[in-house]
Order: structure tokens, then sequence, then C-alpha cells
């Protein structure tokens, strides 16, 4: 063991990513983290992830998450994980956009590790435009409501997708939306999907400025008026089909869905927690002026509808806790409230993160800590067990 284990607790300090889309008063209304220059805070990553490793104070030092789990990954991140992973196999994030992120979809493992490696043997550097791959590993995600959060996800059954495109009464799409009126099967659908995302040039614009007149048209239905307002972010592209395609839904403060590789999705608006395998891996669908692989996407895609009912993910409540059922083994996400003195074991390295009120943390060492609103802890596997007491609400990250 190269690790001393005589701390449990280590305030976190974790980078905060501005992109474009991202609120720039959402994150410093909730949790108080000041943002003086008014630039967008779009998410909060805590975890070991390169593109944003936090950092942890070690014996009065800081030191970046990834440098300290490999002085003793075994150790730090539990045996188990370090078989199984060989790193922190997750990344937890507070997620606030003003704007719609683009469509996409995370490839399977499988398809990930197949891609990555094709990519790396092709000489492609990791950060050019075109790559597809960044890592081998897929990206299943859990949202977890803070604020009222407008997503898409999965499609949209049969009848509903040939219905909306019927009432558009676009002859350029005719022919596509017959053969998906006669073909409403996988097949089918992946063959509607890949032609219209392929649309081009002319045929293209044509077809979205057809779509673009009749929600004007339309414009006191909340599914057209949300198409429009997308316009006005993504003018001109191809992803403003994707509502008429995918799952809309709103959740309401403290519920949660599940994101699972192959599926087709995009966050619109809102503010929540996002915890997912450690991967950056994203294929595109629209709503993007990024790369478009449209070939690859639909072979990572699965076209399979999505029952509207289903898309929710219930929690199993136990122990004072709510905890979600999620179907990999990366991460496991639960969320607790009014805790006082409540005992928590541990195998795995944990993140909690105090979502509304300050969280105070004890171990039968004697040590303590106490993080507020906005703030997160890290705690090693080697902690065993612990405490936590709050009389609002903290979530946790945990493998």
């Amino acid at each position: 063991m190269t690790v001393s284990t005589s701390t449990c607790f280590f305030r976190m300090h974790n980078v905060i990513q501005d992109y474009s889309w991202g609120s720039t008063t959402s994150i410093e209304s909730l949790f108080g983290i000041a943002n003086p220059e008014g630039r967008p805070q779009a998410e909060i990553w805590m975890g070991a992830h390169p593109n944003g490793c936090s950092q942890v104070d070690v014996a009065g030092k800081a030191t970046r998450l990834a440098e300290f789990i490999e002085t003793d990954k075994a150790t730090i991140i539990g045996e188990a994980a370090d078989k199984q992973f060989g790193e922190l196999p997750y990344l937890f994030k507070i997620l606030a956009a003003e704007k719609a992120l683009s469509i996409q979809v995370h490839p399977s493992k499988a398809q990930a590790e197949v891609g990555f490696a094709k990519e790396q043997g092709a000489g492609i550097a990791l950060s050019a435009g075109h790559r597809n791959y960044k890592d081998p590993n897929h990206k299943p995600e859990l949202v977890f409501a803070l604020t009222p959060y407008q997503a898409m996800n999965g499609f949209r059954e049969f009848a509903e997708i040939i219905s909306f495109f019927h009432v558009l009464e676009n002859a350029d799409l005719n022919e596509l939306v017959i053969a998906l009126e006669e073909n409403q099967n996988e097949a089918g659908l992946r063959q509607f999907f890949e032609a219209i995302l392929s649309l081009q040039d002319e045929m293209k614009e044509t077809a979205v400025n057809a779509l673009l007149v009749y929600a004007a048209q339309h414009k006191e239905e909340a599914l057209f008026a949300l198409i429009l307002d997308l316009a006005g972010q993504y003018p001109g592209d191809i992803g403003l089909f994707s509502p008429l395609m995918l799952n809309v839904l709103t959740l309401q403060p403290g519920e949660a869905m599940f994101l699972d590789a192959c599926t087709p999705h995009a966050y619109i608006k809102g503010t929540g927690l996002e915890i997912m395998a450690n991967s950056d891996n994203v294929l595109r669908a629209g709503l993007t002026p990024k790369h478009m692989d449209i070939a690859e996407l639909v072979a990572s895609t699965r076209f399979v509808p999505m029952p509207a009912d289903m898309l929710l993910l219930a929690p199993e409540q136990s122990e004072g806790g709510l905890h979600y059922p999620i179907p990999v083994p990366d991460f496991k996400f639960s969320v607790y409230q009014n805790q006082q003195g409540t005992k928590l074991t541990t195998s795995s390295a944990e993140i909690l993160l105090a979502i509304d009120m300050p969280l105070t943390v004890n171990h039968s060492s004697g040590e303590t800590l106490t993080i507020q609103k906005g703030e997160s802890v890290f705690i090693p596997a080697y902690s065993r067990n612990y405490t936590a007491s709050t009389t609002g609400r903290f979530a946790r990250a945990y493998n």
C-alpha cells in the first residue's frame, strides 16, 4: 500500500466547463457559485476524466484526482473496480443548459472498442474534428432534474412518427413516409432516419423551410413552438425534424431518466445532475455545427421505439435514500434527504454532492468534513463506513 489511509474525506475542487449552450445564471442561482464575468456555466465535472479532472487536497497540496487514484488504485477505488475498469469508472456532473445540446448517440462498449481501435490504427488525432471515438468505452447516462428539464429520448412509436410527417404534407418527404408506413419495423425506421439526416442542398433547404412554415402556422402547439425555438438556435439544421421522431418530455424536479447506449437523445433546457460512464464518445445526429458521420451514427443506433410511459426511472426507497436502478456496472446513483447520522457503507470510491443545504460527513476515526451546497467530497473505498447528516438533500455517486 503506497497511500496513507488516514484521510477519508477529500474536499473537491471541480472544473466548470463554459460550453456556449450553458446557462449564465442557473448554477450561480442554485448553488451560489459566483460568475462575475457572466460566462456560460454549462457543466461542473466531478471525477477524474482527463478533459476536466477534479483536484483534491492531499497532505495540504492540490492534487489531480486521477494522480491521487494512481498512487494505489485498488485501495482508493476498490479492488473490484480496479480489476474491472482500472480507473474511476464514472463521471459525475452538474449540467445547466440554456440552449439545446446536439442530438447524439453513444456507442455500445463493443462498438466503441472496435471504432476506437480503427481510428487509432488510421492515425487520426484524438483532437481531430472528424474523430468519432475518443476512448474505447460506452457512455450510458442518468439525469436527475433539479429544475424543469426538457429533453428528447428515444424514438417515438411508429404510428406517432408517421402521423406527424403526414400532417406536414411535404411532397419531398412523401415517398419516405410511405416507405416507413409500409415497413413499421427496425429496418424501416433505420432507412427513414438515415434518409432524413442525409438530405442535402436544395432538397434539405426546401424540406426544412416547409417544416418551419407549418410550425409557424401551428405555434400554439408545444411541439411546433419547440421546433421554432430550436430553429432560432440552429437555423436550417436537419435536426429540426428530430422532435417529430423522438420522444419529447420535461422532467420535473426530482424526476430522473436513464439514457442507454445506442439511443438518440438530446438535452434541450434545464439544470440537473448527470452521471455517466467515464467516456467522451459522441456520435451526432443534428442540432450541431460539428461533424456528423451518418453511416457510423446509424450503425451505432438501435431503431426500436421507446414508449413514452417508460422513459422515467422510478427509484427504489430503502435505508433513507432513493436508489435508481441502473442496468450497467459502471455507476450507481442515490439521493438522500433530511438525514441525521445516516450510516453508509462503501466498497468503491464515492462522490457526494450537497444539493441544497450543507452536508457533514463523519468517520469513526474522528475525521469530519462539512461542505456547502454545490460542493462535493471524494470518499475513497478504504473509508469503508461513514455517516452523513444534512437538513437538505445530497446525491451519492458510486459503483
